[in-house]
């Protein structure tokens, strides 16, 4: 499919009812309102396509862009890319998107290095989506890599912009479910930082108490480990 055919099929799939529910989550601009399941039988279809990826991105289009991190190649994502993209980020759902790509990519480590540092919401955010990422999923990592970032967490969590304290405090999990020794190093720091205050908009989004949450997944990963 063409990048006009495509655009095309997302506008007819598009409902004022999602698009009320896009607004709620901070989405503005162009929109079409898909919903993510529509959105993930389009790329299906589409498989990897990284040149209509770039067109769809082009495009402005909220719903285009979240489709285009879906089917974009991550073997030819390079720091050009990644850097113009990661400008464009508009709201929290498309930065959960864009992130989900980048942590698929090789330069994964390098932009998350980057992007936490960064003052700026949206880029902060995927810097510490991108950590939350490579805590879950690069088991070669030592623990050691992300002890200094849990010394960020208790350092600066509460001085943060609103969604970067979102990410941070996911971050602060995913570190502390991944192996005995995070666990413990996590839940002090999620006791010095107590409560995280998230401004959610009109959503019933709420976030995680960090503590309770590794306590509980800790305890899954434990069972699951017995059972086998």
């Amino acid at each position: 499919m063409t990048a006009q055919q495509v655009l095309a099929e997302l506008k007819k799939l598009g409902t004022e009812q999602n698009r009320k529910i896009y607004r709620r989550h901070g989405v503005s601009g162009e929109q079409h309102g898909v919903s993510y399941a529509h959105l993930k039988q389009l790329k299906k279809r589409l498989k990897t396509d990284h040149a209509l990826a770039l067109r769809l991105w082009a495009s402005g289009n909220h719903d285009a862009r979240v489709l285009a991190t879906f089917v974009a190649d991550p073997r030819q994502a390079d720091e050009q890319l990644l850097d113009t993209w990661a400008a464009d980020l508009d709201s929290y759902p498309l930065t959960d998107a864009f992130s989900a790509f980048a942590a698929r990519t090789a330069l994964a480590r390098r932009k998350m290095e980057q992007w936490t540092a960064s003052d700026e919401e949206w880029t902060g955010q995927a810097g510490w989506d991108l950590l939350a990422h490579l805590a879950t999923r690069e088991d070669a990592l030592p623990d050691a890599f992300f002890e200094p970032y849990l010394a960020t967490v208790e350092r600066g969590i509460h001085t943060r912009k609103n969604r970067v304290r979102h990410a941070m405090n996911n971050a602060l999990i995913a570190i502390g479910v991944r192996s005995d020794a995070l666990e413990q190093k996590a839940l002090a720091v999620a006791r010095k930082i107590g409560t995280v205050e998230v401004d959610h908009g009109q959503t019933s989004c709420k976030t995680p108490d960090a503590a309770a949450y590794i306590r509980k997944t800790r305890r899954r990963q434990q069972a699951r480990a017995g059972r086998s």
